[in-house]
């Protein structure tokens, strides 16, 4: 049997110690207006959308076959469904603030 070295004491089991973290550190400057933008990238937000569950599985399997996450597959359907429509209706215009 080899011997266990137990010179880190208490404070590495507890992970308090002063060594530099690894990687690159957070750079975004991004300024978070809402709170569904926490933890998304730069120029992203997070939504919530009722989807017909047949519909959600086919999109998972896209994603699945694609090796692409079903945000990047959804992403690109909904920009596929904006050009579609700016294509036969023009611009869009956005909605007025009250």
């Amino acid at each position: 049997m080899s011997k266990k070295n137990f010179t880190g004491g208490l404070n590495s089991l507890l992970g308090d110690n002063d060594k530099p973290k690894r990687g690159r550190p957070k750079t975004s400057t991004r300024e978070i207006t809402k709170s569904s933008q926490e933890g998304t990238k730069e120029k992203e937000t997070r939504a919530t959308f009722i989807v017909n569950e047949e519909l959600l599985e086919k999109l998972k399997a896209i994603a699945y076959w694609d090796r692409k996450l079903i945000k990047e597959v959804v992403d690109t359907a909904l920009q596929e469904a904006v050009a579609k429509y700016e294509k036969k209706n023009g611009d869009i215009k956005p909605i007025p603030k009250k």
